[in-house]
């Protein structure tokens, strides 16, 4: 994946293999609002892991789910608001995630469902320790 911006805006293009799309940040935060915010496309990674994890597990499982949809909103908490967190002093990012499951699936397969959908691969690299690297590249001229 590559991504490249004009340093004059704040659109971003992105590149993934074949597959090209922009980021951008609303007007109200300087930018031109033509595609989504950073956040927003975590959320939208994190939104679609969520449902391939289930649809494939409910596939897997020849379970009657017709459709899944992940409604996701990220928010800044007082860590001290947080029961289950470690930390306890400062802010903390919270991502509230609601997974509507179609389908005439029992309660158990239901459970079930919501229980693999926090074992989506995005979720497990959100929550786990993350080590990014970072560096120069060589400078290609002006």
């Amino acid at each position: 994946m590559v991504v490249t911006g004009d340093a004059r805006g704040l659109v971003q293009q992105i590149v993934a293999g074949r597959h090209r799309l922009a980021a951008d940040e609303p007007v109200r935060a300087g930018g031109t609002d033509t595609g989504p915010s950073p956040y927003e496309l975590l959320l939208g990674a994190l939104g679609a892991c969520t449902s391939m994890t289930v649809t494939l597990y409910a596939r897997r499982k020849e379970w009657p789910l017709s459709s899944v949809r992940v409604t996701l909103r990220h928010s800044r908490i007082h860590a001290a608001d947080c029961e289950s967190c470690d930390t306890k002093a400062g802010y903390l990012d919270r991502i509230d995630c609601e997974i509507e499951l179609a389908g005439a699936l029992d309660d158990a397969q239901r459970a079930r469902l919501l229980e693999i959908a926090g074992k989506c691969p995005v979720h497990r690299t959100l929550t786990s320790e993350v080590s990014i690297v970072t560096r120069l590249a060589e400078s290609r001229g002006a």
